[in-house]
């Protein structure tokens, strides 16, 4: 577990403009001092993320998220007493305690108190508000284990506080509270029924309003697809995530290397689903299929995250 001393020693890099890599319940975060523009762009510069996608801000309560707010109206306040500390992200118009490069420049912010108790303490003990995306390449698996973070840095990793595997697995559910409405930027496996109105999936060509909006995002670098039964490639050597006791006749067909049996519940998936796709990724497999997930609400996070991942471009 992480130290006393790891902690102080992170949050005194928070404060003096560095990065560090932390642990949340769903993805491990790479960290900055979200009031300080050049510590962000930092953190843009190492991910290569593009400036068009906004970042998260962590906070430690309800209280240090208002004061970064312009307005902060009685549905987030609701959703925040309701979800918090919790896997939901809550975007409100901002202050200017945010600097632009947080935002992509938009006026909005998007704020979440998450769950894990490295992360508050983290926040804590740096005293400032600390911006987050996901600890990885722009666009690659997001990691959920320090190790993950370790892989796609290598000798560019920041300080990376290892609190184990991540509980939830995927990235947070978005929704924006802005214009007296609440609408619905992001699925994440808590499932918002305030969030009437869904966003437009694949974004816009400006700057995005949430994180993970890019057509192509949480990919592999192994070629990855979605297929039905009885439908593997016939090319090539791969491996296959199945849901179902088809897992036997799938290992069978020659091309077919390796065969991951996932659970059927999804809350479980989703826990395994980034952990499995990192260690098969770096099996030097020709192809990754995966055995479409069931329709229905609980697996919309898991979906959203599947059809992007086998994008065919970025």
């Amino acid at each position: 577990m992480v130290s006393a001393d790891e902690i102080r020693a992170a949050a005194q890099i928070i404060r003096a403009g560095g990065l560090v890599a932390f642990p949340t319940e769903t993805v491990y975060g790479l960290g900055a001092n979200a009031c300080d523009a050049a510590a962000v762009r930092k953190l843009f510069e190492l991910k290569g993320r593009p400036a068009t996608s906004p970042v998260i801000v962590h906070v430690d309560s309800v209280e240090q998220a208002q004061t970064l707010a312009a307005a902060w109206p009685p549905a987030a306040q609701k959703l925040a007493r309701t979800f918090w500390p919790g896997p939901l992200t809550i975007v409100v118009h901002k202050n200017s305690l945010i600097p632009d490069a947080v935002t992509a420049g938009l006026t909005t912010v998007g704020l979440r108190m998450p769950k894990s108790e490295i992360a508050l303490a983290l926040i804590r003990k740096a005293g400032v508000p600390i911006a987050a995306p996901s600890a990885n390449r722009f666009a690659q698996l997001s990691p959920t284990t320090a190790q993950h973070v370790r892989d796609a840095f290598g000798n560019q990793a920041p300080m990376i506080l290892d609190g184990g595997p991540c509980e939830v697995g995927l990235e947070s559910t978005v929704v924006a509270v802005v214009g007296g409405k609440v609408e619905l930027l992001r699925p994440g496996m808590i499932f918002v029924e305030e969030a009437v109105a869904a966003a437009d999936p694949d974004g816009t060509t400006g700057a995005h309003r949430s994180p993970g909006q890019h057509k192509k995002h949480y990919s592999p670098r192994t070629k990855m697809i979605l297929v039905n039964e009885g439908e593997l490639p016939e090319y090539g050597d791969g491996a296959f995530l199945a849901r179902t006791d088809r897992a036997k006749s799938a290992q069978s067909k020659s091309n077919c290397r390796r065969v991951v049996v996932m659970p059927l519940e999804a809350v479980e998936y989703a826990a395994q689903l980034y952990k499995t796709l990192h260690e098969l990724d770096g099996g030097g497999y020709d192809w990754i299929a995966v055995e479409s997930p069931p329709q229905t609400a609980e697996w919309t996070a898991i979906w959203d995250r599947l059809r992007r991942a086998t994008q065919a471009d970025r």
